[in-house]
């Protein structure tokens, strides 16, 4: 459904039980900028260990409907929400477990349709579930518009929590919220390379880290000179004398490898096949280009040469 005949905006909001969800559902309902003269509808799907005040919530136009189990995520009980509470817009906090695709697939509503998704996570136990469910974090992150770390204490390692999530949806936002509830300031990484040298040099341990940081903020990189190996790649589109450049990324499991990398100009293009691995040292241009669409870095080459492979060429955000 296209934006502009979305009657009412549904807001998927996900993550493991006592992530957080239903907190900031609530904090967030009773918010003045939150209010519209229509009635709000919530539709939670799970219980946790924060519950919602339904005769409080009446007082912001807010209404709970619940489905007990995924057997009724369905169409029709959709329908009967609309029926009986006619919102102006939906809440719609999910169990994960139900499969963030599916309810991405479900057939809604007519006027119904997903405006934003958003992921919940609880920091403390982030690095146990990061391991032992991957899949079903990485379906949670790979179209989520904003991922809220709660329960974030200064000796965790945020800047790891970042670039796992990053890999898999480079365009999400990310916002950390400390034990007293605050928001933390966007924290700046310490690059494991000099900005500074007159060529800084990526290793391949560090690509990953180079990668994300690009994507980040790609105007710091501007007229700057770098250096680095990867694997050649020649998507149709480019043209002759432009080829991509980077590594494969596990993101979850080893069925989940994607290409990241970035695109390059050389008239030495044509001599370099799919698959080559080469090392170059380039001029960083940002430009707008079809296959980003919108800007995005481009290395002008300066020097290139054919390298040897690595052991493995998986950059690994874990």
């Amino acid at each position: 459904m296209e934006e502009d005949d979305i009657r009412v905006p549904v807001y998927l909001i996900t993550g493991f039980l006592e992530s957080g969800k239903t907190s900031f559902i609530n904090k967030t309902v009773r918010q003045d900028y939150f209010q519209i003269p229509q009635a709000t509808l919530i539709i939670s799907t799970e219980e946790g260990e924060e519950e919602y005040d339904s005769a409080d919530l009446t007082k912001y136009r807010t209404f709970v409907q619940d489905i007990e189990s995924e057997e009724e995520f369905t169409y029709e009980k959709l329908c009967e929400f609309e029926r009986d509470v006619h919102p102006g817009r939906v809440l719609l906090e999910l169990n994960p477990l139900w499969g963030v695709r599916k309810a991405e697939e479900l057939k809604l509503p007519e006027g119904w349709g997903i405006v934003q998704e958003i992921v919940n996570v609880d920091a403390v136990t982030y690095p146990v579930y990061r391991v032992n469910m991957k899949s079903l974090f990485t379906e949670m992150f790979a179209n989520t518009d904003l991922v809220i770390f709660n329960r974030c204490k200064e000796d965790m390692q945020l800047s790891d929590f970042r670039r796992g999530i990053k890999v898999t949806n480079p365009a999400c936002e990310l916002a950390f919220e400390g034990t007293d509830g605050e928001m933390i300031d966007l924290f700046q990484d310490t690059l494991p390379y000099d900005m500074d040298a007159d060529v800084i040099n990526i290793e391949d341990c560090d690509y990953g880290i180079f990668y994300v940081d690009m994507q980040d903020d790609p105007e710091k990189y501007e007229g700057k000179t770098v250096h680095f190996r990867g694997k050649v790649k020649k998507p149709s589109g480019l043209g002759s004398k432009r080829f991509a450049l980077g590594w494969s990324a596990m993101t979850c499991c080893a069925d989940d490898v994607q290409f990241i990398g970035y695109i390059c100009a050389s008239p030495d293009a044509p001599k370099y096949a799919e698959g080559d691995w080469v090392e170059i040292t380039a001029k960083v241009e940002i430009r707008h280009l079809m296959a980003y669409r919108g800007k995005g870095p481009v290395f002008r080459v300066q020097e290139i040469s054919r390298c040897e492979a690595p052991e493995s060429d998986l950059v690994y955000f874990n």
